[in-house]
């Protein structure tokens, strides 16, 4: 047996010499946990599906109702998102996340904009161009909404009204009532403000109010929708720690509930529960993650008992949908992210949430290829189906080591939270680059310890090999689809009615000055044919555009 050569000079199979027994966070870990360990609120933890829902939402967990198996999809054209849509879905997935084109959709841009032409060849690689209602019909061609539960995009706030808006008039346009529609918004404010900033993006301010915007709309026109889903997952993989994740994601929410209970316009329990459903990051820290969801239920009925008095039990319950870390799959020896996916997967069942997206095992390469997105979906019904996994609620509760973790988490989470209200509030930790600090400070201690060889990811500084028996090639999707959206968007604008739309930008454009409801007007837009990047203009002169905090 031959020995590969490993960072730091020690045999491959050996731990690093130096290593530091803590969590991923930094917390200290001991080699074993007994009962001096519990914390006090661990001696009478209270039953499943009951408050504070530290072991689960539901009583019967997943005996009642099983996980949303819930992926990401879409490249190219809006024809290869609804083929992929339908492949996901006849495969057994049980809802569907339309994912629009990063270079459009994130900076509101039409594909004729100098910016896109400029970088054509970059459209279309990580999500389909949709720049319509048109165009999302295509996207949706023969996918019922009126029974699927949908992501309709809008992942980044500025983003949200159009995607949210092209996706309902669709529905409308096909007979369906908007108060049929079960799915989600996003409207995060982690990925672009912190971890991907686009070159056009309006000011947190001004997002955080069209965000609240969506709130009252949905409440008044789309009650089944949840409006806004605060995305850690996206402020986890920037670089933010488990705990920061947390209070960053509560200190978020929370921002928007103060907004709008100023606005008095949605009741405290309506707008508490429109709020209740998050998304967080699990990665490779196994415990570290079970145990940071099982806090964030624990804090997020704290909050809303505490702070603002709610007592209705469905508000209080916290409703998680888990991404597995994009950033843990590695290009070197890809077929390993199989056993990373579904080592996250595994956590996420463990810590009971109640929808899941395992990251394809090309991830590093390209966007998921059907086998990849199918291995996907198979690992998450392995875990249903095979493990007994669903027979018994939050199994891990009253452990030693998890109750300890659970409560060092959440009492390192409500500190962050008094360090974000002392920098002034979440919109102010973003606009002084406050939250960026941690999160890069985060990134580099990670790199550091790669390259100290004290941190170990296999097949990349450790048990590394010249040669990859089992080598993947990434996706290649449509190159054609810059060339496409020039000519739909062509032919949009010659065959719809021209003056009724540039009438919808006008009532927009006052809308957005007089302070009104941005949502309701781009759904009028968007009903007229309005494209994304009319809206983006529209958002820019008026808002304009935000400067990343390059000095944090």
């Amino acid at each position: 047996m031959t020995h590969e050569a490993a960072p730091s000079g020690r045999t491959v199979g050996s731990l690093p010499p130096t290593r530091q027994w803590a969590t991923v966070s930094g917390i200290p870990l001991k080699a074993y946990y007994g009962p001096d360990d519990l914390p006090e609120d661990a001696t009478a933890l209270a039953p499943p599906g009951e408050v504070p829902y530290v072991r689960g939402a539901h009583r019967l967990g997943y005996r009642s109702k099983p996980w949303r198996i819930f992926q990401l999809s879409g490249y190219g054209n809006p024809e290869d998102e609804a083929e992929r849509i339908r492949y996901l879905l006849a495969k057994g997935g049980t809802g569907f996340i339309m994912e629009h084109d990063r270079m459009t959709a994130d900076n509101l841009y039409d594909v004729d904009h100098p910016e896109v032409v400029a970088r054509r060849e970059d459209v279309g690689i990580s999500g389909a161009v949709i720049m319509s209602a048109n165009d999302c019909a295509l996207a949706l061609e023969g996918i019922d909404q009126g029974i699927h539960y949908a992501h309709a995009g809008g992942g980044v706030a500025q983003h949200a009204p159009f995607a949210m808006a092209a996706y309902w008039t669709v529905a409308l346009r096909r007979g369906l009532r908007l108060d049929q529609l079960q799915g989600t918004g996003q409207a995060d404010f982690f990925l672009t403000y912190i971890g991907c900033p686009p070159l056009h993006q309006i000011p947190p301010a001004a997002a955080l109010k069209i965000n609240c915007d969506i709130v009252e709309f949905c409440e008044q026109h789309v009650p089944r929708w949840v409006p806004i889903s605060m995305a850690g997952y996206n402020g986890a993989d920037s670089g933010l720690n488990a705990y920061q994740e947390l209070a960053a994601v509560f200190a978020c929410n929370i921002a928007h509930l103060d907004e709008v209970q100023r606005r008095g316009t949605v009741p405290l329990e309506k707008l508490a529960y429109a709020l209740g459903g998050v998304s967080f990051r699990m990665a490779m820290d196994f415990f570290e993650d079970i145990c940071k969801i099982r806090a964030a239920r624990r804090m997020w009925h704290d909050i809303l008992r505490n702070r603002y008095g709610i007592t209705d039990e469905r508000a209080l319950r916290l409703r998680i949908h888990i991404v597995t870390a994009g950033s843990a799959m590695t290009y070197q020896e890809p077929i390993n992210n199989i056993v990373r996916g579904t080592a996250m997967g595994l956590s996420a069942v463990l810590a009971g949430v109640q929808s899941m997206g395992i990251s394809a095992y090309d991830e590093a390469l390209s966007v998921p290829s059907e086998q990849a997105h199918q291995q996907s979906v198979r690992a998450q019904q392995i875990l249903m189906h095979e493990t007994n996994l669903t027979a018994v609620v939050d199994p891990l509760g009253g452990s030693y080591y998890v109750e300890s973790l659970t409560s060092e988490l959440e009492h390192r989470a409500y500190a962050f939270m008094d360090e974000i209200e002392q920098a002034g509030g979440f919109i102010a930790s973003l606009e002084s680059g406050f939250l960026h600090g941690h999160a890069s400070d985060n990134q580099v201690r990670l790199e550091q310890m790669m390259d100290e060889g004290t941190r170990a990811i296999v097949g990349v500084n450790v048990h590394t090999s010249d040669h990859d028996p089992f080598a993947i090639d990434g996706f290649q999707g449509s190159i054609d689809a810059w060339e496409k959206g020039m000519e739909r968007l062509a032919r949009h604008r010659a065959e719809r009615d021209h003056s009724r739309a540039m009438k919808a930008l006008e009532q927009l454009d006052l809308t957005c000055r007089a302070g009104g409801n941005v949502m309701e007007a781009v759904m009028s837009a968007v009903g007229d044919d309005v494209t994304v990047g009319e809206v983006g203009e529209i958002f820019r002169t008026v808002y304009g555009s935000w400067k990343f905090p390059v000095n944090f």
